[in-house]
């Protein structure tokens, strides 16, 4: 049997308390180096982060804001406010007509409310003559706000498929009253239930300044779904915000400008919410309740433009190159360097892609000629899923707006 060998060091084998040795260390100058090392690199990490928190404080705006608009919806205001009146969709394709009609836009204690109701519940046109033989002409009326007829009229035929708007509601616009090119919106709203209603708090530019959408520029602030959460995914418990940009249509870049910010355990529909828009020459955020609780945050560069982040350049159309529509701005912020209006609506439906095909029982394609018709032979599924009176549309408690700088 092999004989145990013990591995404890014998006397006059080690040093005592070599740490005590100091210079006398055959290692020590490597462990000061290491030291050295070591405690440089704290020292820096430190400097460098001390320059950057003093480099952000530096850049951080002031927060100077002017309020100078503060509406609480005692009534609404025409010094303030237009509704927009058309039935063609306003570019989404929505199915809704909008209108003056105190039922889609009325004050109350609450506020302003904003409330789709049926076409046959709220006028004279019947079942029937949604589906076909009844023109519908805002233009003779003269009440339709588009230079576009189309936007205008329709002449429901049920050989064609063509029907009159079935669902009513409202769109108010500070347009021409109110504008702001930087600063600060809040907007106190609570979203509306049911499915397929399409609630948005957003910004378009007063003058489109570099051509027609999206060249100008849009600022959606806060849209949602009214669709149930239960069975649709990013429903009325989901809020976006969006920047919407691009030479052409076809290559609006808002892919690369846009946030959402989803509730766990209830949804926008039941409680008020601040959805509010901080603008600078900078940069530009949306956020909700807290300017802590941002949505989407976009920094402007000041060494590139909105055309090099969107790549255009790159972006073959027809096989031909785009044109730069902001070429005649230095401004890397450009197109959102222009003065802006805000609107307030609830839509229904729509065929721009906002409802994707084939989520939640969609009873409509966006392809389809007939989508308007789609929808309203579904009205047995969806009817019932719209909350009770005010439950169906967005209500607004307050509008907040602010310019940046010293009133």
């Amino acid at each position: 049997r092999r004989k145990f060998q013990s591995a404890r060091l014998k006397a006059g084998e080690y040093d005592e308390k070599p740490w005590l040795q100091g210079k006398e260390d055959p290692n020590y100058r490597r462990k000061k180096i290491e030291r050295g090392i070591f405690w440089g690199s704290i020292a820096l990490g430190v400097v460098l982060g001390a320059a950057i928190c003093a480099f952000e404080y530096i850049n951080v705006s002031t927060g100077e804001f002017c309020l100078f608009l503060e509406d609480d919806f005692h009534t609404i205001d025409p010094a303030t406010w237009s509704y927009e009146i058309q039935r063609g969709g306003f570019g989404s394709g929505s199915f809704e007509w909008t209108t003056t009609d105190a039922k889609n836009a009325y004050t109350d204690a609450e506020g302003l409310h904003i409330v789709p109701t049926l076409t046959t519940e709220t006028t004279d046109i019947t079942p029937a003559q949604i589906l076909d033989g009844y023109v519908l002409n805002l233009t003779t009326a003269g009440t339709c706000t588009s230079q576009d007829y189309t936007m205008c009229s329709i002449r429901s035929n049920s050989t064609s498929g063509d029907i009159v708007n079935p669902v009513r509601s409202a769109r108010l616009s500070t347009q021409g009253k109110k504008t702001l090119k930087y600063g600060r919106v809040e907007v106190t709203a609570k979203m509306p239930q049911g499915d397929w209603l399409w609630p948005a708090i957003w910004m378009m530019p007063e003058d489109s300044v570099y051509g027609p959408w999206p060249q100008s520029g849009e600022i959606d602030i806060a849209e949602s779904k009214g669709n149930s959460p239960v069975n649709y995914t990013d429903g009325r418990d989901s809020v976006g915000s969006t920047l919407h940009w691009g030479p052409t249509p076809g290559t609006d870049a808002f892919w690369r400008t846009s946030g959402k910010h989803t509730l766990k355990r209830t949804d926008y529909s039941e409680a008020f919410h601040v959805y509010g828009l901080e603008w600078t020459e900078k940069y530009l955020f949306m956020y909700i309740d807290s300017r802590l609780l941002q949505v989407f945050f976009l920094k402007f560069n000041s060494a590139s433009s909105m055309w090099n982040r969107g790549k255009f350049g790159e972006t073959i159309v027809n096989k031909s190159a785009l044109a730069d529509p902001w070429t005649s701005s230095s401004a890397p912020n450009t197109p959102f360097d222009q003065s802006f209006f805000l609107i307030l609506n609830v839509a229904v439906g729509g065929t721009n892609g906002y409802f994707v095909d084939g989520v939640g029982n969609k009873p409509w394609g966006d392809a389809a000629l007939t989508a308007p018709l789609e929808f309203w032979k579904a009205k047995d599924v969806w009817l019932p899923t719209w909350g009770e009176g005010d439950k169906r549309g967005m209500t607004v408690q307050s509008v907040k707006m602010y310019k940046e700088g010293k009133c």
